[in-house]
Formats: C-alpha cells, structure tokens, sequence
C-alpha cells in the first residue's frame, strides 16, 4: 500500500514528484505530501485526499532540485493532513516518507523518545526523529540512519532527505518494495517502476535490510554492517501508453476490454516455435516431483486459485490445496512430503503471502510465483516465475489480472499433464482462441450488464451470487468486486449453502446472481433459485449458450465447461462496474482500499 517517489538532479523536481504520485494512485491512498529542498531549505506540502488536492496547496514558485513524495494510506492514525507524509524531526532537519509498519514503534517511543514531542499518531515519525536524535549524540547522518534501521522492526522503505545536505537522498528497504531509478544526470527512488517511467527505465532491485546513498550521479548500495554491495540495473520492460486511460471513463472499464487481447498475448508468450504451449521445463519437473501443490494467495487471486485447483486436478491429476495467505502463515497445515507452493499475486507485492514465502524457502521447500510484475518481491524470492503478460492494471478492483492467472494456470496444468503422459481431450491453444472471441462478445454486451446492474443493484444494500461446482468460485470473485468499488453487502454461496442457514437472510427483492455454465449441476443450481424465488427473492440466473431455460437474464456463448470462469466473470466485472456508477462510486479508487497490499 502507499507509494513513495524521490528525485535528485538538475530538473525542477515538483512536478516530476507530483506526476510519479499520480501513477502510484492505482495502490490505494487517502493522503498525499511532497517535499522539497533548496538553498532556502526544504519545502513541505501534503494534504488529505487526492493528488489533485496536494497539487493545489503546492506552492509553484518554488524550484528544487531534490525531492520525495509519498501517497498514504492510514494504518496508525486517522488520515488526515497531520498524519500524512513526509513527516519532519523537531528541528526541521531531516525529512522523511516510509511505506510499511514499525511493529515495535511504541517500545521505540519510550526507549528513547520520551523527551521527544511528537506530531503525529504515526509510527513513521518515531524513524525521523531517531534519525535526528541519533545525530545530535554525536553520529554523522549515514551512521545515525543505519543505527535506526538497525533498530526497526517489521516493514519499511524509506527515503530521508537532510536540509543541510541537499546532495543525497537515504534510502532503505525491508519487506516493502522500493527500487532506484538511474538516469543521466539524475537519479530516482520509485515504489513502482511505473511511477518514474516518466524519466527512465534503468532501475537496480534492492534487497530487503539494504540502505543506498542515492546522489544525482552516484548511488551507493550498502547492507547494515556498511559494506558496499555491487548490482546490475534492470530496463523495466513497460509501455508508458498502456498506463494511459485513452478515451476510457475508467481504467477499470479499458482493463475490461482487455481480456481478449491478454488472452491472446498468453498463448503467444506461452508457445515454442511449433505452436505448441510450453513452460520452464524446471518448472515442470518442480510440477512432477511434488506429491501435493499449496496454493497460497490472497482476495482476487485467491479465487483464482481455487479455479486453478481445478485445472490441475482435473488435468494433471496433482492433489492441490488453496490457502488464504494470511491464515496460512500463522496457522500452517500438516504438510505433504514433497510440497510445491505456488504463490498467485498480480503486483508480486503481496506482504501476506512473501511471509508464507520467507518461512517455506526456511522449510527448503520449492516455490513458483505466478504475477503480473516481472523483477516484483514474490517474483525475486521464489525459485521459478510465470508471468501474466496482462499489462499494467491499475484500477484496484482486478479485473484482466484475474483471467490472466486463470489462463496462465491452465496453460502450466496443461503442459504439466502432457508431461505427465495425460493427454486433454481438448486444444487449449484452440479453446483459449475461444474464450477470446467470447471475451469480445460479452465485452460489447455493456448494454445488457448496465441494464441488469440499475434494474437489480441501483438502490439494494445486499446482494448474493450463488452457483456450484466451478461457478461458486466465479460467485465468489463476483461477490468481491460488487462489494469493493459499489460498497453493496455481497457474498458468494455454494448453491446447495444456502438452505443451511443464510437463506434467512432472503428479504422481499433481494437479489441472487445465479451462475449456471455446468451441465452436471444445471438443474440443481435452478432448483436452489427456486428456494430463494419462493422467499421473496429477485433471481438473476446468467447461464451459458446450450444449459440456457425460459427466464434467464443474459446467456454467454458456449466455451469448454472447465473454462468458463474465464468469461462468465467478466458478466460480473461489468455488472459491479455500471452498479458503482449507479451508486456515484469511485470506481478505480473505491475507499480504504489499496492495489499493492505490502502490510501485513
């Protein structure tokens, strides 16, 4: 969550701050602040709510060369213009933004800032005034920002600047990612590569309890013991034009649209020469050695796991389990002999499921990252990545992230059953050219999904999704995104769940989204819209061309049953979508949400 930019050269550095801000708003954010330093010393502006509100409280006439900047979102203390970033010592001295949580702010507090007043309610002002009290012990500021971090314990990058330096921007990072940007002449620090695109796309990694001494033309790397550590940069392999809305309302809706394209652009990125699907023959052989697959993953990406689930079983006969990442961490399960983790996360960033990572690598185990960011934490850390290729997603509801994984885990159940000596009574490459022609159907259909979100969804408080089989989990991701941009209570059921117990929560006109796209439970799905039609409910059942009946709001066009959630999803990205606009909702930036959860 958050987002942090630097800048130190020979530009303005404002406005490059400000424009690195507005890319990282996809993270989630409820306060934004700046700050800047020249001979007349440094410039602090920050303010609640948007970057819009931020830029209208900077003051123009001022010219920097150095900066920092940060987009916050609240975790100790309310948001609000006092608690946001940058946060200064007493003195004025030392500036600081920070990403993250300080688990034992409060014994730092008492140890050695009793004397010490502080602003604010944050745990991030406790780490710049160390740094200012450490100095005037005696200490110079490198050594008095190592001595802090030394200190610190739990999640931080940061980025501090000194009024009487205005040469060097201090960086460091532990759990919450952070990378550094080189140009010529210029140097940037970036939460997201995407934020400083803008400027470069060299960037060099850095690695959790390092700290770098960044200067327009030099940066230092160095771990906490002050040793010098030598890393090759990176090109952040992004387009610039896929960030932009174009002619879009909303990111969310361009993100939409995409699907078919990002279907396409898989099998490509996933054929050898001959056409045929392949996958990192190590990652394969990872794939067989295991007698059991943990899928550790978090919201969005945890429903897709629970489709992936599906894939592997049913294709290549690998007993898989699926685990919230945040439970699995502290409450880990009797493991199999030879475990394979797979961990599914769009931003790679996910700091639920890295601390399920750190503690498996611990264990000795194999683990393989499926994300959308290549160079991301999770991607780093684990033993094998496979990519999404879905582009930039910044609206913070998932959208082409989540078929992505579905496609990108079908595709490595597939190759790993053939490997496996299990042939699929299907062509996925076919099959997937399929999903992507019925992508761009139901894409066209906005009419129709409109319709149904102001007829169903306009003014209800709550909403149910309902199927069986492989379209509960579709329910389920359904569920959370009518819930997370439209603020509707919504939940996703098993069919069959309902009648033992949430069923009394069935009111005149509630509304239940029915998804019907499997034969073998087609009747038994209509048989449960009956039982809530007969309690005063307002089915909605959208069913797939061939199961369709008398009655049902929209049909989708047939694709192979074990494929289906890669379309019947987008009838309720849509849905959630024009239910939000109803609702006068934000719809890429829907409150006290973030994109990248880098918190645990």
């Amino acid at each position: 969550m958050c987002g942090i930019v630097g800048y130190i050269g020979f530009n303005d550095s404002k406005e490059i701050l400000l424009k690195g801000l507005e890319k990282l708003e996809y993270r989630g954010y409820d306060s934004a602040g700046i700050a800047v330093a020249n001979e007349q010393g440094v410039h602090v502006f920050k303010e609640k709510g948007r970057i819009a509100d931020l830029r209208s409280v900077v003051d123009g006439s001022v010219e920097a060369n150095t900066g920092i900047g940060h987009t916050r979102w609240a975790t100790h203390g309310a948001p609000s213009k006092t608690n946001s970033h940058p946060h200064q010592s007493n003195s004025g001295r030392f500036t600081l933004v920070h990403n993250g949580v300080i688990e034992n702010y409060d014994i730092l507090k008492r140890e050695y800032l009793q004397n010490v007043p502080l602003k604010s309610e944050t745990d991030t002002e406790v780490i710049v005034q160390l740094v200012e009290l450490f100095v005037n012990d005696g200490l110079g500021v490198e050594e008095a920002f190592r001595k802090t971090l030394t200190l610190l314990h739990g999640s931080y990058a940061l980025a501090l600047i000194d009024e009487q330096d205005k040469e060097t921007i201090y960086v460091a990072k532990n759990k919450s990612p952070l990378l550094v940007g080189l140009g010529f002449g210029f140097n940037v620090v970036a939460s997201d590569a995407m934020a400083m695109l803008q400027v470069t796309d060299k960037y060099v990694e850095l690695m959790d309890k390092e700290m770098v001494i960044v200067k327009k033309d030099e940066v230092t790397i160095q771990n906490l013991n002050g040793e010098v550590i030598s890393r090759e940069p990176y090109t952040a392999e992004l387009d610039a034009s896929d960030i932009e809305k174009g002619t879009y309302p909303h990111y969310m809706l361009k993100e939409i649209d995409e699907q078919p394209l990002v279907m396409r652009k898989i099998v490509q990125n996933y054929q050898d020469e001959n056409g045929a699907l392949e996958v990192d023959s190590d990652i394969v052989k990872a794939m067989n050695n295991a007698d059991r697959i943990y899928i550790i993953a978090a919201g969005t990406s945890y429903h897709a796991g629970l489709v992936g689930k599906q894939f592997i079983e049913k294709l290549a006969e690998i007993p898989v389990e699926v685990h919230i990442s945040s439970e699995f961490g502290y409450n880990m399960p009797l493991l199999s002999q030879k475990p394979l983790f797979v961990f599914i996360s769009q931003s790679g960033e996910t700091a639920d499921s890295r601390q399920v990572l750190v503690q498996v690598k611990e264990m000795g185990h194999k683990a393989l990252t499926i994300t959308n960011v290549a160079g991301s934490t999770l991607s780093r850390e684990a033993d094998y990545t496979l990519l999404l290729h879905a582009g930039p997603e910044i609206a913070v509801a998932s959208t082409k992230a989540y078929t992505a994984q579905l496609a990108v885990l079908a595709i490595l159940a597939d190759v790993t059953a053939k490997s496996r000596g299990i042939n699929a009574e299907f062509d996925l490459v076919q099959e997937l050219g399929i999903v992507a022609n019925a992508m761009e159907v139901l894409c066209d259909a906005k009419e129709d999904f409109e319709s149904i979100a102001r007829e169903y969804l306009a003014v209800t408080r709550n909403c149910f999704f309902i199927g069986r089989g492989i379209d509960f989990y579709v329910g389920l991701e359904g569920a959370l995104k009518l819930k997370e941009i439209s603020y509707i209570q919504a939940e996703g059921f098993a069919g069959g769940e309902l009648k033992h117990g949430t069923i009394a929560l069935i009111e005149e006109g509630t509304p239940v989204i029915a998804i019907a796209t499997q034969d073998f439970v087609n009747l038994s799905i209509r048989g449960n819209v009956k039982e809530v039609a007969a309690r005063g409910a307002n089915p909605c059942i959208i069913s797939m061309e061939g199961l369709e009946m008398d009655g049902d709001r929209f049909v989708i066009p047939e694709v192979n049953s074990l494929l289906t959630p890669l379309i019947s999803v987008i009838p309720m990205q849509l849905i959630s979508y024009y239910a939000a606009l109803h609702r006068d909702c934000d719809v890429d930036k829907p409150r006290n949400l973030a994109k990248s959860v880098t918190v645990e």
